[in-house]
């Protein structure tokens, strides 16, 4: 049994597929991916290369004030992957908005994450 996906869905990994087109990881500058849904926010650093996630973290790890899927949770979420990001000796990266638009949560995640001391 198929299920339909939202046209909405349909038009993101569209968009998705051409931009991973263009940008791709590597150990010495990994890709920040960055994931949106309706109650949290997701970031990773992925080496392309060697298909290793180097690291990861959540509004479900970051530990957020009230309801965690608004701007102010987003920027915890930049700021934690910054810090791990230094943690793993990692400074600049490629930046994957993972077809959504740079806008609201996702744009306070990268600008959180370039506070932290990414570069991108």
């Amino acid at each position: 049994m198929s299920k339909k996906t939202h046209p909405r869905t349909t038009s993101r990994l569209r968009r998705k597929i051409r931009i991973r087109r263009q940008i791709s990881g590597t150990a010495a500058r990994p890709r920040l991916s960055v994931f949106r849904s309706s109650q949290h926010m997701y970031a990773q650093l992925v080496d392309d290369d060697s298909g290793q996630t180097l690291a990861s973290t959540s509004t479900q790890s970051v530990k957020v004030e009230g309801h965690s899927g608004n701007k102010d949770s987003a920027a915890a979420v930049g700021t934690a992957i910054a810090e791990a990001a230094k943690a793993a000796g990692i400074s600049t990266v490629v930046f994957d908005r993972n077809g959504f638009k740079y806008h609201g949560r996702v744009k306070a995640l990268a600008d959180a994450a370039r506070e932290g001391g990414l570069a991108f």
